[in-house]
């Protein structure tokens, strides 16, 4: 009985958690207010402090609340804050000038070391570290150890889960261009990711729990995920998948993922959902009124891991972000 309630308590620990966070954070506002302001389509001022509010809170309630074992709850662990601290620093650091993998590899080439290509590095590295640790064997006393064989299957499985890790961190931020957006994507792939069981339930729930709190002051225009929530968001999310679904079934989504990825550099997923009647109604769903674009708001949506949402320009500059 107690292990059945145990995803629920993860889910609400990491709510309450991120919800005070973000009050902390934002009476703190640590750097001054411009640090964390941008500027959204309709001229508002938002604030990136729910990216890091999100992240504490579902990072903190996964290590915390019992129920996984030691190498899960360090995978969702560093997974989830080695993104969300990556996100953060391409949130604050970014010009906007580069976009997608297209965009931060080119320059790479060209010897110009953008913030999203550190943030293509650090979020390869973070998935790759987690996925080891899911690899590891729990010893039954919270700690892990290394496994004592290896075979070929096992390097590829750790490729894979590297990869689901990563990509799920990019394609969560890719869908963090409108209010609520990116956070719906995480709560339909969490139930997704619950039906593979108990272990997955409890996997997915700090993620989940910790978005959904503060879902309020992102459909209100208020605060906004930003490359630090939803690259946490989506690379815990990329975890709990990597731990609980068979083989197959990782390779499908990975597969899933490649393409959306590749779909972004080309296709605008804002004008597929506005054309897809259901997909629209669940995207306005809580939200404000479409406002009319201004000359400024449109921007390609293409994006590596952080460009779906968080290479902004400060609201000093008045360049309002397609949100």
């Amino acid at each position: 009985m107690m292990t059945r309630w145990r995803p629920l308590a993860r889910l609400l620990a990491a709510g309450c958690a991120a919800r005070l966070g973000y009050t902390a954070l934002t009476r703190a506002q640590p750097g001054g207010e411009k640090t964390w302001t941008r500027t959204n389509h309709r001229g508002e001022p938002v604030t990136l402090l729910e990216g890091p509010a999100v992240t504490a809170g579902a990072v903190s309630a996964a290590l915390a609340v019992p129920g996984l074992d030691g190498r899960l709850r360090l995978a969702l662990g560093l997974a989830g804050a080695g993104a969300g601290m990556v996100g953060c620093y391409d949130d604050l650091a970014a010009s906007g000038d580069r976009r997608g993998f297209r965009g931060h590899l080119g320059a790479l080439g060209r010897g110009e070391v953008t913030t999203g290509a550190i943030k293509i590095a650090g979020i390869g590295a973070a998935g790759l570290a987690a996925a080891v640790l899911l690899d590891c064997r729990d010893n039954g006393r919270g700690a892990v150890t290394w496994p004592v064989t290896s075979a070929p299957w096992r390097f590829a499985d750790v490729a894979v889960n590297a990869a689901l890790v990563a990509g799920s961190a990019n394609t969560v931020n890719l869908f963090d261009l409108r209010p609520g957006r990116a956070i719906k994507v995480g709560a339909l792939a969490s139930l997704a990711i619950a039906l593979a069981g108990p272990q997955a339930r409890a996997a997915a729930a700090a993620p989940a729990g910790a978005a959904a709190a503060l879902l309020p002051e992102d459909l209100r225009e208020r605060s906004m995920l930003g490359d630090s929530g939803a690259n946490a968001l989506g690379a815990m999310l990329g975890v709990a998948a990597a731990a609980s679904l068979p083989r197959p079934a990782r390779i499908a989504a990975l597969g899933v993922l490649a393409g959306l990825t590749a779909a972004s550099e080309k296709v605008s997923f804002t004008k597929v959902i506005a054309r897809t009647p259901p997909l629209n109604w669940l995207d306005m769903l809580g939200r404000r009124p479409v406002a009319a674009p201004s000359a400024g708001a449109a921007r390609p949506e293409g994006g590596t891991p952080g460009d779906g949402g968080a290479a902004l320009s400060p609201a000093a500059t008045g360049t309002p972000r397609p949100r």
